[in-house]
């Protein structure tokens, strides 16, 4: 083939441009664009069979299976690290249930988009995301997980793939507490939160989202560290939760009780004490099951709003307002970028693996975690 003068020109021109592109790609993008053509048929993973106690050796074991086929609004992510939430404890505690197939947990993590459905428009192979789980299927204890891209946000450019993995779970479920359940706005500034359990991942987030909102947050804590905790994502002041919290509230200013109360442990053992520092018309939320029966009749005197919060609801449910999950993992990201939202990341353990991961577990059921455990890398 013959080529004229300038032919040759525009051709020398398109291999210069084409090298200087490919000299600037990231490297993130060309080594998972790679791997998008490359995956394989099976993955690592941790998982069970048994519903065990922790202690059990097989209660979580290393496992090797098929890498999810990705559906036409999903995207495949390949898993970078991966938070441990007490709801793993939960879904893993002893029941008489034997899985065919091993039950994969993690309900959250960050990662990289490898894959996606036909359908799945928010994103693209190559990009950092950060993301909840789905409690319906096998989740991301795994080196890919599968997901609905509603799911997904992009990852905070300024964290950490550990970092970022942190908040996704306890972000959202604080956020939605707040603003969707709880009905919080900025027009409520200066109003009272009392947050039950605060030095928690929900409760660490819960805090510095209620001050972002102009709140005065009240915290519980009993340790040391976890006040210390409390007090650095924001909160007022920070009461002991082993002790009765009333004459902790009258002495500090609160005796005509608070406005809001979120609860981030058992109610069953608070319930006397809620019923009496919630203000005449205020609102509680509830985003764990009570161990025992409680009398909702003192709501009633004082016309207050009981609310819960499930992270999952408008995904199981399929609402029609599911996309807002999506909005709420953006909004989270941009706030984790400009540093109005820290990382509540404390600890992290690498690899992911069953010894690494029946770690977190006994930390989580032991309740001796502050802030939030991650896993990164296989």
């Amino acid at each position: 083939m013959a080529y004229a003068i300038n032919d040759y020109s525009k051709l020398s021109l398109l291999v210069i441009v084409t090298i200087a592109s490919c000299t600037n790609l990231n490297n993130n993008v060309s080594f998972v664009q790679e791997m998008a053509h490359n995956l394989g048929k099976t993955m690592r993973a941790v998982g069970f069979y048994k519903y065990l106690p922790i202690t059990d050796p097989n209660s979580l074991i290393d496992l090797e299976v098929s890498i999810p086929k990705v559906q036409i609004n999903e995207v495949l992510i390949q898993v970078k690290a991966i938070s441990v939430n007490p709801i793993d404890t939960k879904v893993r505690a002893p029941k008489p249930i034997i899985e065919v197939v091993p039950k994969i947990l993690g309900f959250d993590g960050a990662g990289i988009v490898v894959e996606k459905g036909e359908n799945a428009k928010l994103f693209n192979v190559g990009d950092e995301v950060f993301f909840t789980g789905d409690l319906r299927k096998n989740g991301s204890n795994a080196e890919y997980v599968a997901l609905d891209e509603i799911l997904v946000g992009k990852k905070p450019k300024n964290l950490t793939f550990e970092e970022a993995a942190a908040m996704p779970l306890t972000t959202v479920t604080a956020y939605e507490s707040l603003y969707d359940r709880l009905g919080i706005t900025n027009e409520h500034k200066d109003k009272t939160l009392l947050i039950i359990n605060s030095a928690g991942g929900v409760g660490s987030a819960a805090t510095q989202l209620a001050k972002q909102l102009g709140l005065k947050v009240i915290g519980t804590a009993s340790r040391t560290e976890t006040v210390a905790f409390t007090l650095r994502h924001g909160a007022d002041v920070v009461f002991n939760h082993t002790t009765d919290l009333l004459p902790q509230l009258e002495a500090n200013g609160y005796g005509s009780g608070v406005h809001y109360i979120l609860v981030n442990y058992d109610p069953y053992p608070y319930w006397d004490t809620l019923m009496k520092a919630i203000k005449p018309q205020g609102k509680i939320c509830l985003i764990v099951d009570s161990s025992g029966l409680v009398d909702l009749r003192p709501l009633k005197d004082k016309s207050v709003t009981l609310v819960s919060e499930m992270m999952s609801t408008r995904i199981k449910y399929n609402t029609e307002d599911k996309f807002r999950h999506h909005e709420i993992l953006q909004i989270v990201s941009k706030m984790l970028d400009d540093g109005s939202l820290k990382s509540t990341l404390t600890r992290t353990m690498t690899p992911i693996n069953a010894a690494n991961l029946k770690e977190a577990h006994k930390l989580i059921e032991n309740k001796h975690l502050l802030g939030k455990i991650v896993l990164s890398g296989f």
